[in-house]
């Protein structure tokens, strides 16, 4: 219906990847920082302000910034480096990694509407498995390729710079310099980024917001306990987390960033995961942040906090806490309409449906207009992949008719939050825009035995400190920051069962790697579970089970065939052969058990490369279901050895040793996850699985049956 006030809609772009950087080092793990800033970072504001009347808010998060820095002073990352590669002269193993790695984009619409990617991509997809790849594509199409793999992220928006143009125009047969010379282009891009973003805020014509540095979930750290204020029965970790004064410092280091960057303050912020609570709040106050925004399920449940009447108390509206913080809450059908459903409609569609929503919300309120604003709040890079043509019809679109529809009118978040008369909310439920509570971060096995390794680490950072006081500030400084690395969200986003994808183990070890170099950093040693995964990922087919008690002879030699007959194993070879290793040590875990002992065996694939690992370390890492790690040291010559948690074990031809079974279970039975790696010193060599641990039921003696467990 027609309105005689327009309803005011605020949008919010959240722009943020995680920090692939690789601790100490100027490469980046994963290359999407790079590709999304030539798809995502520049062309949404560039487009944005091409309509007059159009204004929104870019929210940006600083650990991005530094990422886009580390690339303009000469970072790199595999992908690029691998594209940056003459095609003649690539080895087998990288023509491997390329074939492998490339085609990293989403097929429907980023694949298939090129017409010479799509080629390349369906002659990959037709090889037998048997060959071998890197022989049946030639220097040319591997160099298209690698133009391609580049190529496909360039928004639409460029298409008609140079050298896209002329790419785009030419499709194939590319030479070494059109390669080098799009390589060059992404960098100008990145260069670009945040000028025009200080430009265009300098110029009124978007607004900015922030997050705090390194994305972490600011409840959490300021108390793990707030995770039972939506889950009142959550597993949490063993040691309580409670430093709000992080949870300060992260919002502080951000603020400060950015008025450094724009020479005045910005006054909003979406806190990481729209994740807030009360303290979060008190916190914001002290700072003199201006406004926060989170999802639509906290303000009804802070509603009831509150003991105010939802009926009452809109959700299109700006509320306040306290002597003035102002909050918005996003309209959770609309924000994720944009992020989840409009990807497969036709622009036009999408927009009018879109359209129709703001004004169905409109009309409900008739002619009460001056304190109604509609808050869109959702991801501004990542669905853009699943529409056609990169979402540019959809955007221009969306655009067009918020320019120029008399029913609506587009503000930014600080306009809203000085222009609307604020209802008051008294309490703030603590929770995330996911499902308003924490149990992506913190609550499974995973993410609490990563919460117990950053509070370890921390702990240890703060007792050298105030014991060294006279320690080099450059690596103190340098250890603060691996600290607040490690408490960003997105290492535990992959932890858990939640989000499983292709780079869950990268991320785990950049998580790691953090807390490692920040014990380095000190000179301190570093607690030997840092170097083993959390991380356990999906089960794969290489496991038989026991399916018989045995009691082997440990003497390390394979005495008979009947003597481990009707143990468990697993294949290290089966399960590792696509994974090109540089060097392998083991070929299959054997596993058993009888009334009284666990027994483990190993078999080497060559015995005498035992001899090359100067400080050889076996770990067993037990979820009994408790995690337990038992490390065992052993000479490489060979010989009995024994630890307090290890009985006896011998190293000869093959390595055999019993755990006796109260060391894994306090009542000697019950379910038992392991996973088996080799050390040389602090350094894991391998580890078996390198996903999911092997998993067992093991019952009172005499009553033995073995199967998986889920």
């Amino acid at each position: 219906m027609a309105v005689s006030q327009p309803v005011k809609v605020a949008i919010l772009w959240h722009m943020h990847q995680p920090n692939y950087q690789e601790p100490g080092s100027n490469r980046m793990v994963l290359p999407w920082v790079r590709l999304h800033a030539i798809k995502d970072y520049l062309d949404m504001p560039l487009m944005a302000v091409r309509y007059e009347n159009v204004k929104t808010t870019f929210n940006l998060v600083p650990s991005l910034l530094d990422q886009f820095q580390l690339y303009l002073d000469g970072g790199s990352d595999n992908h690029l480096d691998l594209s940056r590669l003459k095609a003649e002269s690539l080895t087998e193993e990288q023509r491997h990694e390329i074939l492998a790695t490339f085609f990293s984009a989403h097929p429907p619409r980023m694949i298939e509407p090129h017409n010479r990617y799509r080629e390349l991509y369906q002659k990959l997809s037709n090889c037998p498995d048997d060959l071998v790849l890197p022989a049946l594509f030639s220097s040319e199409e591997l160099r298209d390729l690698q133009v391609w793999s580049n190529l496909v992220w360039v928004d639409p928006l460029f298409a008609n710079e140079e050298p896209i143009r002329s790419l785009l125009q030419k499709e194939r047969h590319f030479s070494e310099e059109e390669k080098q010379a799009l390589l060059d282009w992404q960098m100008d891009v990145i260069a670009r980024i945040v000028p025009t973003h200080r430009d265009l805020y300098n110029q009124g014509l978007i607004d900015i917001s922030f997050t705090p540095y390194y994305h972490p979930i600011l409840p959490l750290l300021c108390d793990t306990e707030s995770a039972r204020e939506a889950l009142p029965s959550i597993t949490l970790p063993k040691v309580r987390f409670c430093h709000p004064e992080d949870a300060e410092r992260q919002i502080a280091m951000s603020m400060e960033k950015f008025e450094e960057l724009f020479d005045r303050p910005l006054q909003g912020m979406w806190p990481s995961e729209g994740s807030v609570s009360e303290e979060v709040a008190d916190i914001c106050l002290k700072l003199g942040v201006k406004w926060i925004a989170s999802d639509e399920e906290i303000l009804y449940h802070s509603l009831v906090k509150s003991t105010l009447n939802r009926s009452d108390n809109p959700l299109h509206t700006v509320y306040e806490y306290g002597p003035g913080l102002k909050l918005f809450f996003r309209d959770h059908a609309i924000s994720d309409r944009i992020g989840f459903v409009y990807s497969g409609w036709d622009a036009d569609r999408a927009v009018d449906d879109f359209m129709s929503h703001l004004k169905r919300i409109g009309g409900l309120f008739n002619n009460r207009m001056e304190n109604v604003v509609i808050p869109v709040i959702l991801d501004g890079e990542n669905a853009w992949e699943y529409f056609p043509n990169d979402a540019h019809d959809f955007l221009d679109e969306l655009y067009r008719q918020l320019s120029t529809d008399p029913e609506i009118e587009t503000v930014t978040m600080t306009e809203a939050a000085t222009s609307v008369n604020p209802r008051q909310l008294p309490s703030i439920f603590a929770g995330s825009w996911i499902n308003h509570n924490f149990r992506i971060w913190i609550g499974h096995e995973e993410d609490n035995t990563a919460w117990d390794y950053l509070a370890a680490a921390r702990d240890a950072l703060v007792t050298f400190e105030s014991k060294h006081q006279d320690y080099n500030s450059v690596k103190l400084k340098a250890a603060w920051q691996q600290i607040y690395i490690a408490e960003g969200s997105d290492w535990c986003w992959w932890y858990g069962d939640e989000h499983r994808g292709a780079y869950n183990e990268q991320f785990d070890n950049i998580f790691r790697r953090h807390l490692i170099n920040m014990y380095e950093l000190l000179g301190l040693d570093v607690p030997i579970e840092l170097f083993s995964p959390i991380f356990r990922g999906t089960p794969k087919a290489h496991t038989i089970l026991p399916d018989d008690l045995i009691t082997p002879v440990i003497d390390g030699h394979k005495t008979h065939f009947y003597e481990w007959a009707g143990a468990g194993s697993y294949n290290c070879v089966e399960a590792g052969g696509a994974m090109h290793r540089a060097e392998q040590y083991l070929s299959e875990i054997l596993f058993a058990y009888d009334s009284k002992n666990f027994y483990i065996r190993l078999d080497f694939i060559d015995r005498n490369t035992v001899e090359s690992i100067k400080e050889p370390v076996l770990q067993l890492i037990c979820y009994a279901p408790e995690r337990k790690v038992i490390t065992l040291p052993f000479p490489k010559e060979g010989g009995h050895f024994e630890t307090k948690e290890v009985s006896h074990a011998v190293l000869d031809e093959v390595l055999e040793l019993a755990v006796p079974r109260r060391h894994i279970w306090t009542e000697e039975f019950g379910k038992l996850g392991f996973i088996v790696s080799l050390l040389d010193g602090r350094v894991v060599l391998e580890s078996w699985p390198e996903d999911e641990p092997i998993k067992l039921q093991v019952f009172q003696t005499g009553k033995e049956l073995f199967w998986p467990t889920g």
